[in-house]
């Protein structure tokens, strides 16, 4: 299975999108409308949920295109970086898994219109490694993460990402640390001057202030079933990575950097899993296990035992989706 998902014929992709299909058909068939928050620290998110809460079915197919279109997205960053063979659709078929395992994922919530901005960001972060002028690229780094944010507030913690990183991909003086932080303000500059100008400023101010006074971290919405989930997710992807990552491939000074970007992101990730909420909705970490599965998928030599452990995890997912709920 990994060595057929590390080619790129129109096969795979019909593959890829019938098991996307399936993932979301209990979705459609739900009917049930998908609960919009309101928040005032999300107006790009609020937007696109006003114009599709007239019918759940179109939430649930808006969704599924958005979920199509960042998968594409991610696999052409996954290959355009060797994070991923030059024609592979790996990037693909580990993004949809992890991005629909779930029934709670296969909905119209925030993190997944803000997974489209990070996606940008992070591939922006890639490609600034080795050029010579990265100015612009930091700067729509920092203007996507503003737009992340929008559309789910807590992405925001990203920008500390982007501070840690930025010197391992682009060694440089404080200048360069300081663009993505103008590219983000100048986003919420206009954003706010537009609210000034022609909406309510002093209610968006006290949504704001309301909202950052009940933003905490803790624990509440985890239970047994997510702990189990996610730390089978975690613990093989540590297997995968160090276990099966030794196949004699050759792997460029500029691959092991972007690898190392995404390792220091799995922290915020995990952060991000203490947010208020359900964590499955703060799904940051998988974006970063998917990466890095990806990346371990490409590279092993011996694959049985990676297809073994692929196939009863697909099973697991199809299962929850159609047999027995577990999450």
């Amino acid at each position: 299975m990994i060595k057929f998902f590390r080619q790129s014929y129109a096969i795979q992709y019909v593959v890829i999108a019938l098991m996307a299909i399936a993932l979301w058909i209990p979705a459609f068939v739900s009917g049930k409308s998908t609960m919009g928050l309101g928040e005032p620290v999300t107006p790009i998110f609020n937007l696109v949920d006003r114009l599709l809460d007239f019918s759940p079915f179109v939430q649930h197919i808006f969704a599924f295109v958005l979920l199509v279109f960042e998968t594409l997205l991610f696999n052409a960053i996954m290959v355009k970086n060797q994070i991923v063979g030059k024609v592979s659709t790996m990037g693909a078929f580990v993004f949809v898994l992890l991005m629909s395992m779930t029934e709670t994922q296969t909905n119209f919530y925030p993190f997944a219109l803000s997974v489209l901005f990070i996606l940008l960001v992070i591939s922006n972060l890639f490609d600034s490694y080795l050029m010579p002028n990265a100015e612009m690229n930091l700067l729509k780094a920092g203007a996507y993460l503003a737009l992340a944010s929008m559309c789910y507030f807590p992405s925001i913690v990203l920008m500390f990402w982007v501070m840690i990183v930025l010197p391992i991909a682009k060694k440089g003086s404080l200048r360069l640390q300081l663009i993505p932080i103008v590219g983000f303000l100048f986003v919420y500059f206009f954003y706010f001057i537009g609210v000034f100008l022609f909406g309510d400023f002093p209610s968006m101010l006290l949504g704001y202030k309301e909202y950052l006074s009940v933003l905490h971290f803790s624990v509440s919405g985890f239970n047994l079933k997510t702990i189990i989930l996610l730390s089978l997710l975690l613990i093989a992807t540590v297997f995968l990575f160090f276990g099966g990552n030794n196949a004699g491939f050759e792997k460029t000074i500029a691959v092991r950097i972007k690898i190392s970007m995404t390792t220091i992101m799995v922290f915020f990730g995990v952060l991000l899993l203490f947010v208020t909420g359900n964590v499955l909705m703060n799904g940051l970490i998988f974006i970063v296990l998917s990466i890095l599965i990806s990346y371990a998928f490409s590279y092993m030599g011996n694959t049985g035992w990676a297809n073994l452990f692929l196939t009863l995890f697909l099973l697991m997912v199809f299962a929850n989706h159609y047999y027995f709920r577990f999450l």
